[in-house]
């Protein structure tokens, strides 16, 4: 973690990133586009996995970037609930469930290692707020 310096730098974020975009190509490109709700609440998750780890990350204590962190995960969660109920439903083939299943398994073991990292920090580094006290 030591060069990173920005939530963009961080590799749960940047895998985040990916698992978006193929829920937005799937969309576009399965019949998973002809089912609104769900195409919704779909990229909904994921846009919501990137965007809590992003906040957690300019936030100013690690209790609050671990909390932003867990929604995070759980927002992985739920996508990999909705991907397989596109499945079952045939919205989405098995070469796309089977990406989109491995990249929300990934999100989650990254969060889950990342969470641990912080956690396991929290004492030397507590955050950016409480740095700035100390720098006064």
């Amino acid at each position: 973690m030591a060069g990173v310096r920005r939530f963009e730098d961080l590799e749960v974020w940047q895998t985040a990133r990916e698992l978006t975009k193929g829920v937005y190509r799937a969309v576009e490109k399965q019949r998973l586009g002809s089912d609104y709700a769900l195409a919704n609440q779909m990229k909904r998750a994921a846009i919501s996995i990137g965007s809590n780890i992003a906040e957690g990350f300019e936030r100013g204590t690690r209790k609050q970037q671990i909390e932003a962190c867990y929604i995070a995960k759980g927002s992985a969660g739920e996508l990999r609930s909705q991907v397989i109920t596109a499945f079952d439903v045939h919205f989405v083939d098995e070469t796309v469930h089977d990406w989109l299943m491995t990249h929300c398994e990934l999100c989650s073991k990254r969060l889950q290692g990342y969470i641990r990292h912080l956690r396991e920090s929290r004492d030397a580094m507590p955050g950016p707020k409480y740095q700035s006290a100390r720098s006064t």
